[in-house]
């Protein structure tokens, strides 16, 4: 039913009048309660004075509530040659700002640029306009200290280093592309909204740790794909997604859907979007990254020659699971034996070349009927398939025929990373609770079905995510799966998960 739902209490009198206690018009059949009204019939009450009843019940069933989804509109795709990043928003500080971040998997804090960096990009090719974070107009933002007790846990984890000249808690990270970013970390309000069945959405705030970035360097500076900062899903304590369910207020889980085609899109919830045909793998224990166990790989049905220990976690090496990064690399030892056996069975109407050191190949037809399924097996059975728009980048046309490339580098470091490439068109399910993380073909402009569980791992009801891969704009339609629970989402429209 469109529009507000109203409770509506009915009393069903199946007792004969012999059931009636006591005689007189004051008693009534037993089992019967006698309702008031709070409000006089004939009296006139100011639609705000509802509004505002309405406002304190509600505020009583979230504070009761264990726990509910947080759904993040996602912007960009993987083409290098679009985008080649997918993004969302979140809004912070009193009066709140909106940020556009980057969805990276492979590192663990939610930073924004400063107002106070001098060489961060003040424009970006995306085509979003780029906000600079002040705590300075901020009434709800706090500085994190040296001295501040979360400050003291992060140093603990590399994570953060203190200045005593400044007495902040301060963070220098560097990524694998070698771009790096200096900063501080700051406490303020993100701003969301609190769904409450099909249509009652309830505005919210909570205050949550992210880091403000006061210099940047390598691609971070550059304006073609500059955005507002990186939203770090990472498993360590200040994550979003580990500050969140350590409080209760979401599972312990996350999942997206990037859509590859198209404008991109897609869909990003702090949840688990349910599928018959997803299939889990297990994570690598105490990592830093979602490591999983690669053990082999095949091409046409047929494994390829490599040691299993090359994709083996130990030291710098292992496999990798990281929306961060645009295309995939591969182990130096499994690069040539990949790459000799696509070639070996691609269709004789492929012509191979080689631009800029990269295999290519020109294709006149469509690439599906050209190229060999290629199947990465994991630990526990489970495979993900990889069609050749899963592995292959379309570089642009030579002399009339497209031109294909491999999408998958040579990872000198022996570190084999599945980025964007591979994971687009997927359900992608990262269960810390469990340990596993999941995936399955899906189209993601479809809508999905997503569960919220409680602390004890029951599950309390389930609904369906869409979204217009156009605009990145998503809906929510609710299917009720017990008619006597409550029904309450937390879901991010073009705003920001919190904390309590």
């Amino acid at each position: 039913m469109a529009g507000m739902k109203f409770l509506t209490v009915v009393l069903v009198v199946v007792a004969a009048a012999a059931a009636v206690v006591g005689v007189g018009a004051e008693k009534l059949p037993a089992g019967v309660l006698s309702l008031e009204r709070i409000f006089p019939v004939n009296g006139k009450v100011e639609l705000e004075e509802l509004r505002a009843r309405d406002k304190a019940r509600h505020a009583r069933m979230l504070q009761s509530f264990g726990g509910g989804i947080v759904d993040f509109p996602v912007v960009g795709s993987s083409d290098p040659y679009l985008v080649g990043l997918y993004f969302t928003k979140v809004r912070l500080g009193t009066p709140p700002r909106e940020y556009n971040v980057q969805i990276d998997t492979g590192s663990d804090i939610l930073w924004v640029t400063c107002s106070s960096c001098d060489d961060c990009p003040r424009t970006s090719g995306l085509g979003v306009e780029l906000n600079f974070y002040d705590a300075t107009v901020s009434s709800t933002a706090s500085p994190i200290s040296c001295a501040d007790q979360v400050c003291a846990s992060i140093v603990q984890t590399a994570s953060a280093e203190c200045s005593t000249e400044t007495n902040q808690c301060g963070y220098t990270f560097q990524y694998g592309d070698g771009s790096g970013t200096t900063g501080h970390y700051v406490a303020d309000l993100l701003y969301f909204d609190t769904v409450l069945g099909t249509s009652l959405i309830a505005n919210s705030s909570a205050p949550i740790v992210f880091g403000c970035s006061t210099s940047q360097s390598g691609d971070l500076t550059k304006t073609d794909r500059a955005i507002d900062g990186i939203f770090g899903f990472g498993q360590q304590g200040l994550s979003v997604i580990s500050q969140l369910s350590s409080r209760g207020i979401t599972p312990k889980v996350f999942s997206h859907c990037l859509k590859g085609e198209g404008n991109g899109g897609g869909i990003l919830v702090l949840g688990e979007i349910l599928d018959p045909r997803i299939v889990y793998s297990p994570l690598v224990p105490s990592q830093a990254h979602y490591n999983v166990y690669l053990q082999s790989i095949a091409v046409n049905g047929q494994l390829v020659p490599v040691d299993p220990s090359v994709f083996a976690t130990s030291g710098n090496r292992g496999t990798i699971v990281d929306s961060g990064t645009t295309l995939a690399y591969i182990a130096t030892e499994a690069y040539d034996p990949f790459i000799s056996a696509i070639a070996a069975a691609v269709s004789q109407s492929a012509r191979p070349i080689v631009s800029r050191t990269r295999p290519c190949f020109l294709v006149s037809s469509s690439i599906a009927e050209i190229f060999p399924p290629v199947s990465l097996n994991f630990d526990g059975g489970a495979s993900m398939a990889l069609r050749p728009a899963d592995y292959l980048v379309h570089m642009g046309f030579v002399e009339g025929a497209a031109m294909w490339c491999i999408g998958f580098e040579k990872q000198d470091q022996g570190v084999t990373i599945l980025g964007d490439l591979v994971l687009k068109d997927k359900i992608i399910v990262y269960d810390l609770a469990r340990q596993r993380i999941g995936w399955t073909d899906y189209d993601c402009s479809s809508s999905v079905n997503v569960s919220i569980t409680s602390g004890k791992g029951e599950f309390i009801n389930a609904g369906q995510f869409s979204v217009n891969g156009a605009s990145g704009c998503a809906m929510f339609n609710m299917q009720h799966t017990r008619t006597s629970s409550l029904l309450l989402l937390l879901m991010l429209m073009i705003s920001s998960p919190f904390l309590t």
